[in-house]
């Protein structure tokens, strides 16, 4: 094979699949869109530092491991289990954590509003680390077509969509907790890391016997089936709040007009022409009332201490509304 052309490949089949899951996953997120340069930089953070950190702590735990099984197994056993105690404890241990430390602090950012929001950030900081990790194997593969096509396969739609996946387990427990309680947080986050390392583990242990390796596949299967019919249920339990809260809005403040309770709730109506003014920023207006929704939902979640600056954006986004509609 051609250097120039081993290259190539490498570098599209490795960057143009998980560029085209990060644009599908963005998408799927219908009521409440993140902006997309904050999904991207989850996703350059995959593709950069947590892979620069995962193999520098990698090493680290991989010294303690192989030292431990010196100690105590037979010389001859010895590298079997270093290679393989570096694929089922190392691996997932370590890249969970390097991927999820950046979630911890965009979760810090008013954009990061919940589950879907986490699980959108996670599967791109997943899919980043998917990208950079499944270059680096082609571009190591022995120079053989048929080889290398399969492990562009293999890889594209099973390894690094177990990174998207774990950490969209994990974002959705940030997300989740977010808003409630310091215990809350301490259980459910810790919970959510630790489902991320078993599914990394319950892989990497599966695949690495031919005997096991169906069920990994299996195993894989039914977690993207799983993760994508709670990720549905998560969107459309959020498609549902804001009508809720909207529909609180126009009864008790009036801010949101009534009859436009049949376009704002609804991404399939919510931009279609007619039922605004023309001189209104339809978009603007849009944004300002599904966020309003929102933060209305996530107050009621919060402690009476930290709802201070929420509730102020709500004061904020009502008179945005108002600006908007009834000062033209």
């Amino acid at each position: 094979m051609n250097p120039l052309v081993h290259l190539f490949l490498a570098a599209f089949f490795s960057v143009v699949p998980m560029v085209v899951y990060l644009v599908i996953i963005w998408w799927m997120d219908r009521y409440e869109r993140e902006p997309f340069w904050l999904v991207s930089l989850n996703f350059l953070w995959g593709a950069t530092g947590a892979i620069i950190f995962g193999i520098i702590g990698s090493v680290i735990m991989g010294l303690g491991v192989s030292e431990f099984i010196y100690q105590f197994a037979n010389e001859s056993d010895a590298g079997t289990l270093q290679n393989l105690a570096g694929a089922v404890i190392v691996a997932p241990f370590i890249e969970e954590l390097t991927k999820g430390f950046f979630l911890l602090i965009v979760a810090l950012s008013r954009h990061f509003d919940g589950p879907v929001d986490g699980a959108v950030y996670g599967g791109a900081v997943g899919l980043g680390f998917g990208m950079t990790e499944n270059f680096l194997y082609f571009l190591s593969f022995p120079q053989d077509y048929v080889g290398l096509i399969t492990l562009i396969i293999i890889r594209t739609l099973f390894s690094a969509v177990l990174h998207c996946c774990t950490q969209a387990v994990f974002g959705a427990a940030i997300g989740y907790a977010k808003f409630r309680g310091f215990l809350a947080k301490m259980i459910v986050i810790p919970l959510g890391l630790g489902i991320a390392m078993f599914m990394h583990f319950t892989w990497n242990l599966t695949v690495s016997f031919n005997s096991t390796a169906l069920i990994g596949f299996v195993f894989m299967i039914f977690s993207v089936i799983i993760i994508f019919v709670v990720f549905q249920f998560a969107v459309h339990h959020e498609g549902k709040i804001i009508l809720r809260e909207l529909t609180d809005e126009a009864n008790t403040t009036g801010y949101i007009p009534k009859e436009h309770l049949m376009h704002l709730p609804f991404t399939s109506k919510r931009f279609k022409k007619g039922w605004l003014a023309s001189n209104i920023n339809q978009r603007d207006y849009v944004k300002t009332a599904v966020k309003l929704a929102i933060r209305k939902n996530q107050v009621k979640s919060m402690k009476s201490g930290s709802q201070t600056a929420y509730l102020r954006e709500i004061d904020s986004l009502r008179n945005r509304i108002y600006s908007l509609l009834f000062r033209q």
